[in-house]
């Protein structure tokens, strides 16, 4: 597995990954207690104020990352799981999607699960959910243990703290019919912590709208972030309104980069040194992997001594990339057909992947449909 960082000494060593797919980060943190105490400092006690939970993220200790699109804040919640795994156990539920129904006392077609994260500590599953749709429904958060059975996870009293984006989209629907669209909800679209910073991808009110923000963590003040532009293969074009969908840190030739996902479907690197407040940065495209495709989650795992990335996509399955095609990459600068660039293999029994992440050394925890509106939370051995 990729090692991290310690904050304490600031080391980093190679390769690094992105919080959401690690499984063993837990032992370099909870050593050391003095370091333990500085993630909590300036937070507070009480019920966080949630307008909608979307993409999640764990952080050393426990501590979960929940960004807030429709008040444009990220949210750092101290859940106290802390206690250690102590084995790989698979995990399968059935009906998930109705199981959590029953919790909330609604019917399953009233629950839409947002995002999944697994605590690297305890492997538990944590699931952004919505209880009821449209503008009124109502954000909860749920857990699932290694018993399967989903519970809700009290807010009413924790440590906490936020951080508000500046410079947000307006909170407005634009546009008709299957055009409309409030880019509010898009102001945080990806989140993974990385050494001693919450990083951010989502979209602003600037003319130069996608973003890439740096937030130093524990929170204190919140910048503009770095606004990105990328060269889309497929479109010919340069563009700077289309957000990241899903992205992980990643080393290149002992620099650490971001690996991210566009809708339809370019992959692009970023250095990890340029995401300064105020600057304009342009990626390196890498790879287009395909039109009228949304990404969804990505993940970085070794298996067999190589390393690779593995991407859920709405409408072409589950990519295998191999990492080590990464670091020589082309640039792709001019208009291409449907697919150039870096390679991957389709997983063709990894069917109806809706949310992915890593679930132990060996395992994917994957959310997946069957077709029938009927959602499975099940661990998969990694491909």
């Amino acid at each position: 597995m990729r090692d991290w960082p310690v904050k304490s000494s600031m080391i980093m060593r190679k390769p690094i990954l992105s919080l959401s797919s690690v499984a063993v980060f837990a032992a370099a943190v909870l050593t050391n207690t003095l370091l333990a105490d500085d993630w909590l400092a300036g937070m507070k006690e009480g019920k966080p104020a949630f307008q909608s939970m979307g993409p999640l993220a764990f952080g050393p200790d426990g501590i979960l990352f929940v960004g807030d699109s429709k008040s444009a804040q990220v949210i750092a919640v101290v859940t106290g799981d802390i206690k250690a795994a102590s084995a790989d156990k698979p995990l399968k539920v059935k009906a998930i999607n109705e199981k959590i129904a029953g919790l909330l006392g609604v019917t399953a077609d009233q629950v839409l699960i947002d995002d999944l994260a697994v605590n690297p500590i305890s492997r538990n599953a944590y699931l952004a959910v919505s209880r009821g749709r449209g503008p009124e429904a109502n954000p909860v958060l749920v857990k699932v243990t290694g018993s399967g059975t989903p519970e809700l996870v009290n807010l009413d009293k924790v440590k906490h703290s936020v951080a508000k984006l500046p410079n947000a989209p307006e909170d407005k629907v634009s546009g008709q019919g299957r055009w409309a669209r409030n880019q509010r909800m898009e102001a945080i679209t990806d989140i993974a912590f990385f050494q001693d910073r919450l990083l951010i991808a989502g979209l602003s009110n600037e003319e130069f709208a996608s973003k890439f923000r740096a937030i130093p963590f524990p929170f204190k003040t919140v910048e503009s972030g770095t606004s990105v532009e990328i060269y889309h293969g497929a479109h010919g074009k340069f563009e700077t309104r289309s957000p990241v969908r899903t992205f992980v840190p990643f080393n290149i030739g002992n620099e650490p980069h971001l690996i991210a996902a566009y809708t339809c479907t370019p992959l692009v690197q970023f250095p990890v040194k340029q995401l300064k407040s105020g600057a304009k940065v342009k990626g390196k495209t890498i790879a287009e992997l395909g039109n009228r495709n949304r990404p969804i989650d990505m993940v970085v795992y070794e298996k067999d001594g190589k390393e690779y990335l593995l991407l859920a996509n709405s409408s072409r399955g589950i990519m295998k990339i191999e990492a080590a095609q990464i670091d020589d990459a082309p640039s792709i600068e001019a208009k291409v057909s449907d697919k150039e660039g870096v390679t991957y293999d389709t997983i063709e029994d990894w069917k109806g992947i809706n949310q992915l992440d890593l679930f132990g050394r060996s395992q994917a925890l994957v959310l997946r449909s069957d077709g029938e509106d009927v959602l499975a939370l099940e661990s998969l051995a990694l491909p």
